[in-house]
């Protein structure tokens, strides 16, 4: 075996590469273009929802006005989670392991609060999704949305391992900014959302 090799071998194992030291890596323009592309899609998903809106000559939605209550807490948990996981990123980047990986966790189960909430929500409805067109815009726009809460909170639990491993740190923090935008954009978007869903029929 060459001398390199055996250096190689007896070297300590480094850190999983998950980006760049800097502010800039190749997953930066990805998630950018993914953010951009979903947005979109919730773009098209909305207009529909009020265009349909306008079309209609009974009562809309046919079940009565949106109960505000539970909604509204479930936007406050997770609005809730991005600061949390603005935190993380803010706790990392000054040395606070410990708390980047508390605060990071927390947005997690946040999260996952989110959707046990809109889970029952679904389940409190006296309609689905192929009752009438408002079921069917309704479960489509929250399940969508709701699919993507899944797909962030798959990120940020992954993030939080890394970040309680050591494999992101002050410098090497690329990859927590990139699952961040991600989750950022999904909270973003529900407030598009409960606007639509859950303030508009007050307005007309």
């Amino acid at each position: 075996m060459s001398d390199d090799a055996q250096v190689v071998l007896m070297s300590p194992p480094e850190a999983l590469p998950v980006g760049s030291a800097g502010m800039r890596a190749s997953g930066m323009l990805g998630v950018l273009m993914l953010i951009l592309t979903e947005a979109s899609l919730f773009g098209y998903l909305i207009f529909s929802y009020m265009y349909s809106a306008v079309q209609q000559t009974q009562h809309w939605p046919p079940e009565g006005l949106p109960k505000l209550g539970i909604s509204s807490v479930n936007t406050l948990i997770l609005i809730s989670s991005s600061v949390f996981c603005w935190l993380c990123e803010w706790f990392l980047r000054h040395k606070h392991k410990r708390m980047a990986v508390v605060s990071m966790a927390t947005a997690v189960v946040l999260g996952i609060v989110f959707m046990a909430i809109q889970r029952h929500e679904w389940h409190d409805h006296p309609y689905g999704a192929t009752s009438h067109l408002y079921g069917s815009l309704y479960f489509t726009i929250t399940g969508f949305h709701m699919a993507h809460v899944l797909v962030g909170v798959v990120v940020l639990s992954v993030l939080t391992v890394w970040i309680a491993l050591g494999y992101l740190d002050e410098r090497r923090h690329a990859a927590l900014k990139i699952g961040s935008y991600y989750w950022h954009f999904v909270d973003v978007v529900w407030l598009f959302i409960f606007t639509t869903l859950y303030l508009t029929p007050y307005w007309f």
